[in-house]
């Protein structure tokens, strides 16, 4: 089969796509044959090596986080799905590699497909929906009727959180350029912020939850706007000692992540704020979750552009320019 690989950690984008083995599956992983992978800037830390100390990899790598694809063999132990089901996932942190033609997946990281999908569509949805559901379930417990503000919601992660958002009975706030505007608000966002016009900083306050997508120059303001107690889980910035005990690492790491995060924890700690960091995990429980919501409410994520497989570093130059509108998807 046909994998798109990198030989080392590197700031180039040039992945090499090579001819390997079809992986063989053990007694609970299924062999999914791909039809289409979501490229995202994970995708890229993961290429620049910028995530090595949260999950560092063996090369060669194949890359690629999440798919789409039809089931072709099951594990003998393997009972709720069968050959030939539809299925998507965001793979296992440990086990990536959704940038070829087959890939070997626990069965307990999938689920079927919604109904309303296209593959192309369903490829979008398992990393940024996760990533939504892990922080306002999870992370920020979150309650209806608060009052969430995602920065930078115009592009894949909105498109996703939003509708899990109002799903759950939240307020939602989300800022982005002009373009974005009705399209935020169609899929459920209650107020839009035009960044190049307006600083939410001057605007918001007494918010009780805030997902960052920007990064760490950006919590400061993050958390000046969150009413006392409120919660900041920041999915770009840093990881802290808290994530570290929460995702049980080994004590060196838990150490040096208390000291990469302390100066945020410190920032929220002054106002009995909460700074948390998050890496999305698989999960094919909550998937179901998500099956059911994007089904009954016929959501559909936001597409930027899709990739043939030979473009898939095109694919990744795309997503490096930050300036897509929804996901950026290969097919295969």
């Amino acid at each position: 089969m046909r994998a798109a690989q990198i030989q080392k950690y590197s700031k180039e984008i040039h992945l090499e796509i090579n001819n390997v083995k079809i992986p063989k599956i053990d007694n609970r992983e299924v062999l999914v044959k791909v039809e289409a992978a979501g490229v995202n800037p994970l995708d890229i830390l993961i290429l620049n090596g910028s995530i090595r100390m949260i999950a560092d990899y063996d090369f060669p790598l194949t890359l690629g986080n999440e798919l789409s694809g039809v089931i072709e063999a099951c594990g003998k132990d393997v009972v709720d799905f069968q050959v030939g089901n539809r299925v998507y996932t965001r793979l296992p942190v440990n086990k990536i590699g959704a940038f070829a033609e087959y890939v070997a997946v626990k069965d307990e990281a999938i689920f079927k497909m919604p109904k309303n999908l296209s593959f192309i569509e369903a490829a979008a949805v398992p990393l940024t929906a996760l990533t939504a559901y892990q922080a306002l379930k999870e992370v920020l417990n979150a309650q209806p009727n608060a009052k969430l503000f995602i920065p930078g919601g115009t592009g894949g992660f909105g498109a996703m959180a939003i509708p899990i958002a109002k799903a759950m009975g939240l307020y939602v706030i989300t800022s982005g350029s002009e373009r974005g505007r009705s399209r935020v608000l169609s899929i459920g966002a209650d107020e839009f912020i035009n960044y190049k016009e307006d600083n939410y900083a001057e605007i918001l306050s007494n918010i009780d939850y805030v997902i960052d997508t920007l990064g760490t120059n950006e919590i400061k303001r993050e958390l000046d706007i969150l009413k006392p107690q409120g919660k900041l889980v920041s999915l770009k910035a840093l990881p802290n000692y808290r994530f570290a005990v929460e995702n049980n690492l080994p004590m060196w790491k838990k150490m040096l992540f208390s000291l990469v995060g302390a100066r945020l924890d410190r920032l929220a700690a002054r106002d009995k704020k909460e700074y948390h960091f998050l890496f999305v995990q698989a999960n094919g429980r909550q998937l179901q979750e998500i099956t059911s919501l994007i089904e009954n409410d016929n959501i559909k994520p936001s597409i930027d552009s899709t990739y043939k497989f030979d473009d898939i570093n095109k694919a990744l130059q795309q997503v490096s320019t930050g300036h897509s509108q929804g996901k950026v998807i290969v097919t295969f």
